[in-house]
This record gives C-alpha cells, sequence and structure tokens, in this order.
C-alpha cells in the first residue's frame, strides 16, 4: 500500500480561476491592476474555513498573503495587485479555523441553554496553545484573556469574553499553520507595461524616405497624428543573390532595392544596418528622436537570412538541404521566396541557433528597441518562444512581442500561451455582422481574454483585403473606426491614410508596385487623404478611458443586419463610449439600436445626452432605444460618449 501524505490536510482547493490551461501558461494581465482570484474551497463536516492568497514576485521567494473572503457555495476569492512589471506566481493556502469553530459550536449551544463546561474547557486549551505559540506580548495577552473567560461569574460571562473582539484577532493572528493545505501547484500571471493592451501603432519603411535622418519626417507624421509605436519593417542590409524586382519579379534590375526580409549580406546580418540607412549611431538617434515625440520603435524580428547572409558561410548546419546538399529556399506553396533561406531549428544541435536568436534581441534591446513584432512565428517551434520569450523578458520584463501568425485558430492560440504580448487576428477577414461580433467576442472575453490581446490590422504590406478595394474611402474610414474601437490594440500601415487600394491583379490580396519591392514616394497631403480623420480617431482613443481596455467589449441589438453597435465602459462607469457602424460602404443605413440603460443606472423614463466625437454633434435620447442614421459619403460610423 502507499504511504499516507499529510492525513491532517484534507481541505479541498480546485477550479482555481483565472488559470490557463489549468496553470500550464500564466495569465496575462498589466501592471496595476488588480488580479482577482476564485476557486472552491471545503471540507468535510462544518468546521469553519479561512484561505489566504499567497503570492509572490517570481524572482521572490518570500510569499506575500492576501485573506480571501467566502463568497457562496464554497466559493472563495482573493485580490492580487500586480504593483510591479514582470512575472508573478501565486497559489492558495486553507485550512480550519478550530476557535472561530469553537466559537460558532458555542454560540449555538448556549443559545440552546446547554451544558458549557466541557465546551470552555475546549476553548481555554485552544487560547493557552495560541499564547504558546506566540510568545511576547501577545503571548501575556492570550494568558490574561484566558484566565479571564476561567474566572467568569457564569458561561453567559465567559460566552461574551471569549467573543470579545480583541481576543479574536489574536486567535486569528496566531492560528496553527501546521495542517495547512496548499494548492496542489503554483500559477503564474505576466503583468505587462500598460502599452502591451493599449496602443496604436504605424508601420512605415524607412527606406522609402531615405535615410534614418531623413525618415524623422515620418516620425513627425505619425506623432502628429496620436500613434503610440512605429514599426519598421527590417532594416538590415539585403542580399542581391535572388534578389527580387518590382512587384515581386524574379529578376531585379539595375537599382531595384530588394526585400527587406531577405536579410543579410557582405555588410552582415540581423545586428547590422543597411548602409544607406546610415549606421547604429543614426539608428540610436533615430530611436531618440521617436522617444522625444511620445513614440516607441517597434523592429521586425524576421528570423531567415538571404543566401549573402554570413550564417550561410559559417553555419550551414542552420540551414535546410536538398538532398544534393544546396540550402533550399522558402515557400508557402504557392509562393515562393528564392531570395530568403529559412533556419531549420530542428537541426542536429539546436542549442547554439537559439542562443543566437537571444543574441540578436540582447543586442536590439540594447539600442533601445523594447517592442519586436515577429514574423511569420508559426513556422519555429512553440517550444522556441516559450523559451526565448522566457529568457528575455526575465531580464527585460518590460518587452514587447508582437505575432504575427496568420495561421491556424489553435497554433496562434498556442504562440500567445508561449508568451507573445500581442497576437494579429483575423479582423482583416471579418467583415460581415454575425463573424465581427463572434469573433471579437471571443477573444476579447475569457478564457481567451486571458492570454491572448487581439491587435488589429486594416492592412498590411502583404494585405489588401478586398473590401478596402472595392469600398474605397468610405470604407477605409470605416475600418479603422473598427479597429481603433473593438480592440485596444490596432495598427495601420502607411499609405492607409492615402486610400491605396490598387491590387496586383484581380482577386490579389498583393499591392499593384508594393512597398515591399520597391521605394514609394507619396504626397502625404493628396485630395480625399484621411490624415485628419485618423487623427481624430486617435485623439478619442486617448481621451477615453473604456477605449483603453480590451475586456470590456460589449455587442448590442441593431435591428438592421448591416449595422453593428457595440459599446465599451469603465469599470467606474465614468466613461461609457458607444460606436454605430454601417457595414455597407455603397448605401446609407439606418437603425434603431439598444442601449443597456438598466445596467448604467439610467431610468426607462429619464432622457441622457450623446455626444458624437467625430462630428461633434449632441443627441437627446430617451429610454432603451436610440435612432442612428449612417452614410458613406459623410461617415459610416458613429462614435457616441454617454452623458446623463
Amino acid at each position: 500500500m502507499g504511504a499516507i501524505v499529510h492525513p491532517r490536510r484534507t481541505v479541498v482547493i480546485e477550479a482555481v480561476a483565472p488559470t490557463v490551461d489549468g496553470g500550464r501558461y500564466p495569465v496575462k494581465r498589466e501592471v496595476g491592476a488588480v488580479l482577482e482570484v476564485t476557486a472552491d474551497i471545503f471540507k468535510e463536516g462544518h468546521e469553519v474555513l479561512v484561505a489566504s492568497l499567497k503570492y509572490r514576485r517570481a524572482a521572490e521567494r518570500t510569499w506575500r498573503d492576501a485573506p480571501m473572503r467566502h463568497i457562496d457555495n464554497d466559493r472563495w476569492a482573493g485580490t492580487l495587485p500586480l504593483d510591479s512589471v514582470g512575472r508573478w506566481v501565486f497559489t492558495i493556502e486553507a485550512l480550519a479555523d478550530p476557535y472561530h469553530s469553537w466559537l460558532a459550536d458555542l454560540a449555538k449551544r448556549h443559545a440552546a441553554g446547554q451544558d458549557l463546561t466541557s465546551e470552555l474547557e475546549e476553548g481555554l486549551a485552544l487560547i493557552r496553545a495560541a499564547a504558546a505559540r506566540a510568545g511576547g506580548e501577545d503571548a501575556r495577552l492570550l494568558t490574561a484573556a484566558a484566565r479571564q473567560i476561567e474566572r467568569a461569574p457564569g458561561p453567559d460571562t465567559a460566552v461574551v469574553f471569549a467573543s470579545e473582539e480583541p481576543l479574536v484577532r489574536l486567535m486569528e493572528r496566531h492560528l496553527d499553520h501546521t495542517d495547512a493545505t496548499w494548492c496542489e501547484r503554483e500559477f503564474e500571471v505576466i503583468a505587462d507595461r500598460e502599452r502591451a493592451r493599449f496602443a496604436a501603432w504605424y508601420e512605415f519603411f524607412p527606406r522609402s524616405s531615405g535615410t534614418f535622418k531623413d525618415a524623422e519626417a515620418q516620425l513627425e507624421r505619425a506623432a502628429a497624428m496620436g500613434f503610440d509605436v512605429v514599426y519598421l519593417p527590417p532594416i538590415h542590409p539585403i542580399g542581391r543573390t535572388n534578389r527580387k524586382g518590382k512587384n515581386n519579379a524574379l529578376t531585379a534590375r539595375p537599382g531595384d532595392p530588394g526585400s527587406p526580409w531577405a536579410i543579410g549580406s557582405a555588410e552582415g546580418g540581423h545586428t547590422a544596418v543597411h548602409p544607406e540607412l546610415g549606421t547604429l549611431d543614426d539608428f540610436d538617434r533615430f530611436v531618440e528622436r521617436a522617444r522625444s515625440l511620445g513614440l516607441e520603435v517597434a523592429l521586425d524580428f524576421a528570423i531567415q537570412c538571404s543566401p549573402d547572409h554570413p550564417w550561410v558561410a559559417e553555419h550551414p548546419e542552420w540551414f535546410f538541404h536538398r538532398p544534393d546538399g544546396t540550402i533550399k529556399y522558402a515557400e508557402n506553396p504557392p509562393k515562393k521566396y528564392q531570395d530568403v533561406y529559412p533556419l531549420n531549428f530542428l537541426c542536429p544541435d539546436p542549442v547554439p541557433l537559439w542562443q543566437e536568436m537571444r543574441r540578436i534581441l540582447e543586442f536590439w534591446i540594447a539600442h533601445g528597441v523594447r517592442a519586436f513584432r515577429v514574423d511569420n512565428p508559426h513556422t519555429k517551434p512553440v517550444k522556441f518562444w516559450a523559451w526565448l520569450i522566457g529568457e528575455v523578458q526575465g531580464a527585460h520584463p518590460d518587452v514587447i512581442f508582437l505575432s504575427e501568425a496568420f495561421t491556424r485558430p489553435k497554433v496562434m492560440k498556442a504562440l500567445a500561451k508561449a508568451g507573445f504580448t500581442q497576437s494579429y487576428t483575423y479582423f482583416t477577414w471579418r467583415n460581415e455582422k454575425g463573424e465581427l461580433t463572434d469573433y471579437l467576442a471571443e477573444i476579447t472575453t475569457s478564457p481567451v481574454a486571458d492570454y491572448f490581446r487581439g491587435h488589429l490590422w486594416p492592412n498590411t504590406p502583404d494585405i489588401l483585403h478586398a473590401t478596402l478595394q472595392e469600398g474605397g474611402r468610405p470604407m477605409f474610414k470605416l475600418r479603422l473606426v473598427l479597429a481603433a474601437t473593438l480592440s485596444s490594440l490596432y495598427g495601420i500601415y502607411s499609405g492607409y491614410e492615402l486610400c491605396e487600394n490598387t491590387p496586383a491583379a484581380t482577386g490579389s490580396e498583393e499591392y499593384l508596385d508594393s512597398e515591399k519591392y520597391e521605394l514609394k514616394r507619396r504626397d502625404w497631403n493628396a485630395p480625399g487623404n484621411l490624415v485628419d480623420f485618423v487623427s481624430r480617431v486617435n485623439r478619442i482613443r486617448r481621451e477615453n478611458r473604456a477605449l483603453h481596455l480590451y475586456t470590456n467589449l460589449r455587442f448590442y441589438h441593431a435591428d438592421n443586419a448591416r449595422v453593428l453597435f457595440y459599446g465599451k465602459t469603465t469599470p467606474e462607469r465614468d466613461n461609457v463610449v458607444f460606436v454605430a457602424a454601417s457595414l455597407d460602404p455603397f448605401a446609407p443605413q439606418a437603425s434603431v439600436v439598444e442601449l443597456p440603460i438598466g445596467e448604467l443606472g439610467i431610468a426607462p423614463d429619464q432622457p441622457y445626452r450623446m455626444h458624437e466625437l467625430l462630428s461633434d454633434r449632441w443627441f437627446e435620447w430617451r429610454g432603451p432605444r436610440g435612432y442612428v442614421e449612417l452614410h458613406p459619403e459623410v461617415d459610416l460610423a458613429q462614435i457616441f460618449v454617454l452623458h446623463g
């Protein structure tokens, strides 16, 4: 027979929440948040239980303690204040409280008029045992309390003395934890900085401006439009072997710059900058200029090489090889990337390769980068990402990793669980009312939202969706509003504000004359541009705290199938935002929409004011229903703030 382990520790602790896959992966929150932890806690019999939430920073050894409160039906709750960025650990301790159990039993016996002689002796024994554990002044006070109860003139007085608050607090303080039950496992929480949850990203190719110094004008544009992060595609030297030409042509013409994702040449690899952009010192000045404008620079971390990358000669074992020994270029049938070699994370000894990936990130972190957009992470092992992100964030807990994985849902979620701070989503391909409602509700509520932060991009250099091609300027405005208000994280690729929407071919999501293969000179003041509109939307985001939050999205009824209606509210309900959006870029749409006035404390006949922020118009509504009209030639969306 097996050994009986801790037979006195019989409290059951189960159904702990929030957790991800039962605690296999960390829960994600942001610094300053208060994490509420709940669990089912019970044991045999009728003893009074006490439970506490034990928590600490991952690097600490000493547990902190927060009392848990009983909710109902054996469900308990406690809170953990996440007051610093980084990894936290929590678990639960629970045990029977003999003194509170004795007091509860004593009160029942006393009310029934029973003889309390034996019961009082049991209580005195508990108090004296606590005095022996306490020592010092508390021991003296406990001993005196026991003597007072013992000398009481009668049972009525003894019961009063035993129930006095100072004695009860002393008994709680010196509760014997020898037989306490601890939860069978510890759980992790990652407290990211606030920008992990709330940020607007702007992607641009600095080479289209010229040098890093020239590209500072794009920093100023991004800051003026209200963005928080500027994301740069790879800035490294570009290979010449199999260099792609304009529109992905297999043969480059003289002067064609090639794809920035074909990383590496004689000038260096992943820790070098393209000589035409400048030097590392120039990059450092670029980062500092961004910081002075209130911007953060995010870099693309693309783990692939051109045939000219130094690793090809130095570490041929890191690549995939054909039977004839030549290195295989990348493919995603039917797409072929003849200018790119993928790395083999299953090579005979992958450890040096893994360590090199960490070295690259550490290099750019040392140059002021604290955010990385990771290219195609789903083509590398999830285990690798869990290790790499854990190592980097262990040393630099403020670093953000954005997963660019447009792949199968479970793979995208696995990458988020493994540590990615934010994730690209299927938003680009969700355009109808039902699919938008279902998808956004899924990724912004538990359990998915406990580990997955959806980053919404209406376009990327790789993706020009048919809705933008066909819907024109009204659809560009709509998709911007949807991205900026459905999630607290969104981004656009430059050119969006000019409504660039010409595809490479009918049915293609590739841009004609894609900036991936050529330099783009743009007139940012061209007629019909959306610069002012983008700026207004970003200002609305910043000024309304409800839009800073990720898990507060709620959808409400609109009686028109082409109209989407949703809202976001702060926990204090001091900022309430509603959005009405027409999904039809070609014809006006009207709808009756329903508001949760009961939840908002508004009486059925009480008038309230709605401030529409895009047009700066005011409306007075009464009751749970409102009316909206949306016109393509004006705006396909309205953003309302509730004023009681």
